[in-house]
């Protein structure tokens, strides 16, 4: 039973919601943070390897299923561990797990299909959202520019709910020319845009599907110049009642279900 909110076992759990913070601890040292039941147990299908667990010691028994021998598991009320997290832990599970290593965008390329590829979009929700559209709409992998934000940062993880442990995924760099890679690897890119140049999603042919990627830039800017320069056929969702576009996540949940049906 934890009751010393600073004991230095749980710096894994310090200050969850400073963003910054967390930037600067996790990926250095390999670990991302698992909210809720749910989530942890999606994580450990992944084949991901638990650190240690953090759990309301009311929920304790909720984990007996789990072989957990040898994994430190930390529990304390409430106040303790909303003293040690920053935030009031509803879920009241919390988890530390080791990263895997980072795949490699050329490997995903090669056995992929269908792609989204973020610019620039460094919401974590909106990350979480995309990656849980991309796993139930079809799409086989998520490739990132540079500046995206981490898939694995807490947030992004629990708007996903666990579904970024089901999507292969990959920075791309160097940005925007890796761009080339892609269609060298024979995908047609596509650049999601409200110009008046666009094609409509609907109108895309059957070639333009087969093996596509499609491109989606961050809210408000959407994609860079570059980013458009660099796509094969520039696409929309056609628009009704003078509403000029979607939040980045729900586009890309409507192109995904047209790429893919």
């Amino acid at each position: 039973m934890i009751t010393n909110p600073l004991d230095e076992r749980l710096a894994d759990y310090r200050a969850l919601t400073d963003v910054e913070l967390r930037t600067r601890w996790e990926p250095p040292n390999g670990l991302f943070i698992a909210e809720g039941e749910l989530v942890l147990r999606r994580a450990l299908r992944a084949g991901y390897q638990l650190r240690s667990v953090l759990i309301d010691a009311k929920r304790v028994t909720q984990l007996d299923d789990l072989q957990l021998a040898g994994i430190p598991l930390y529990a304390g009320d409430q106040t303790t561990l909303e003293a040690i997290t920053g935030f009031h832990v509803h879920r009241g599970v919390l988890a530390s797990f080791h990263r895997t290593p980072q795949r490699d965008a050329a490997d995903i390329l090669r056995s992929a299909q269908r792609i989204a590829v973020l610019e620039d979009i460094n919401n974590h929700t909106n990350v979480g959202a995309i990656f849980r559209g991309a796993a139930a709409l079809g799409m086989d992998a998520v490739l990132l520019s540079p500046t995206c934000a981490d898939p694995l940062y807490r947030r992004s993880v629990r708007v996903s709910m666990g579904e970024v442990f089901a999507v292969p995924y990959a920075r791309l760099e160097p940005w925007p020319s890796a761009l080339d890679a892609v269609r060298a690897a024979g995908f047609t890119l596509l650049a999601m845009t409200p110009a008046a140049d666009a094609v409509a999603m609907r109108d895309l042919t059957p070639a333009q599907r087969a093996r596509s990627a499609l491109l989606l830039g961050a809210e408000g800017p959407g994609l860079t110049g570059s980013a458009l320069a660099g796509a094969d056929v520039r696409v929309v969702i056609p628009m009704h009642n003078g509403v000029d576009s979607l939040n980045v996540a729900a586009a890309a949940a409507v192109a995904f279900y047209e790429l893919c049906r």
